[in-house]
Formats: C-alpha cells, structure tokens, sequence
C-alpha cells in the first residue's frame, strides 16, 4: 500500500505570510505618509472621521449616564476591539489612493463586503472577545472595596488585577488586528492565514511594534481628551499609517511603494 503524501502545513491549512523587518521608528514615518492621503482625500476622511467619533462619544455618555469611573476601563477596552473592525473603509481610501484611484464612499463601502466570510468572521471573533472581557470586568469588579471614598491601598488590588489582565488583553488584539484586515480584504485568504500572519508580523517587527502600539494609545487618549472630537482626525490618522504599515511589512510577490 503507498504513503499518502505528506502534507505542507504551510500551504495545506492556514499559512504564515512572510513579513519584513522594518525600523524601530518607522510607524513615525507611516503617520507622515497618512497626513498626505488625508490632504488627498479630506472628503471622505471627514465623513469617516465623523462616524468614528459616534463610538467614543457614546462611551463618553455613558461614563456620563453611569456616573461611576468603573465602567470606563472596560468601555476603553470595548473601543479597542470595535474600532479595527470598522476601519475598512478607511483602508479601501488608501488603497485606492495606492492605485492612483479617486476614492470613492461607495467603492470603500463596498469594501466590507469584499471578504464577507473572513472579515464577519474577524468581526464575531472580536466581539466574543470583547464579551469575554467584559465577564471578566465583571469578575473583576468583585474585587472593588466595598466602602465609600476607597483609599488607593484599598484599591490596589482592584487595580493592579484589572490592569493586568486588561493589558494582556489588549495586547492580543493588537497583535491580531494590526494587519488582519487589511491582509483579508486585500488578498482573500482565511481568517486563520491573517491571523497568524499578523500575530507572526508583530512578533517579528516587536520594537516598532511597541512603538505603534504607543502612538495608538497616545493618540486615543489625545482624542478622548478633546472631548472626542479630535477623533474626526485622529481615526482616519490612524487607518491610513495602518495601511502604510501593512504595505511596509507584509511581503508581496511584487515590490510594492506608497510614497
């Protein structure tokens, strides 16, 4: 009886797309490159701007509604898991901008559908992260001193837990969202191939990686701190260097530049 032929993980079930080695500081240069392709295409950056900044604002509201601080650590965490699957849009602009293309609201609407099954399917696997993180605030919450005016030793252990695992959770999304999407609506492959291909992109480039992540968390913070309203700036910011990144990083077959 002959073996049956051996299979290639790497090509049979979900592959890792190769990625470059890039510069510690290069996410600097990807925000550069972002501020262009708002300058040329302001329309539809603003139209996008504004429909981002509806989601920070109504954490904003409901810190408000609430009127307790305990939800905002975890309506943060929700805006980090919601926010890449909504960014397509935005990267369909610059990819279009890429092509000498005049980018159009239908063309980019039309984009999230490009890939329906890996991008639903990235959108699902972020909300059932974002439900698991939200038990587990809830978990964590039991921890909150139960007496008015806690002090900050009385808090530490509600803080440093929520802080942790917060953290860590943050960091795993990042590392799976930084490329996946656009992986998926640019080359159709699985969810599973652009998963892995990001996660494997992230842990290969780590310094300039850890300073994205930064410049995300600075500029987050800098648009919560106006109120929101830096955010009509700020999200299309960040999908454009976004995009610049992916082309930076992700090999392809051809040599490929967006300057």
């Amino acid at each position: 009886m002959p073996a049956s032929p051996s299979l290639d993980k790497n090509t049979e079930f979900a592959r890792c797309l190769e990625s470059n080695k890039i510069a510690a500081l290069a996410p600097f240069h990807w925000l550069a490159l972002a501020f262009k392709d708002i300058s040329r295409a302001p329309i539809l950056s603003l139209i996008y701007g504004l429909v981002f900044t509806i989601i920070p604002a109504s954490i904003m509201y409901l810190v408000y509604e609430a009127g307790t601080h305990l939800v905002i650590l975890p309506a943060a965490v929700a805006f980090a898991l919601i926010g890449p699957a909504f960014a397509s849009g935005l990267y369909d602009v610059a990819w279009e901008l890429e092509k000498g293309h005049k980018p159009t609201l239908g063309h980019s609407l039309h984009s999230m559908f490009r890939n329906p099954a890996g991008e639903w399917g990235f959108a699902i696997l972020l909300m059932v992260i974002m439900i698991v993180w939200m038990r587990l605030a809830a978990l964590i919450h039991a921890l909150y001193p139960n007496v008015p005016n806690p002090t900050f030793e009385q808090l530490s252990a509600f803080l440093t837990l929520g802080s942790i695992v917060g953290g860590l959770l943050m960091a795993a999304v990042f590392a799976i969202s930084a490329f996946t999407p656009q992986i998926m609506m640019e080359r159709r492959v699985d969810i599973m191939t652009a998963v892995i291909s990001s996660i494997h992109a992230v842990k290969m480039n780590a310094p300039a990686m850890f300073v994205w992540g930064a410049l995300i968390v600075t500029l987050v913070l800098l648009g919560f701190a106006t109120g929101t309203a830096g955010f009509i700036v700020i999200m299309p910011l960040l999908s454009y260097a976004s995009w610049h990144g992916y082309i930076a990083i992700i090999k392809t077959k051809k040599a490929r530049g967006y300057e």
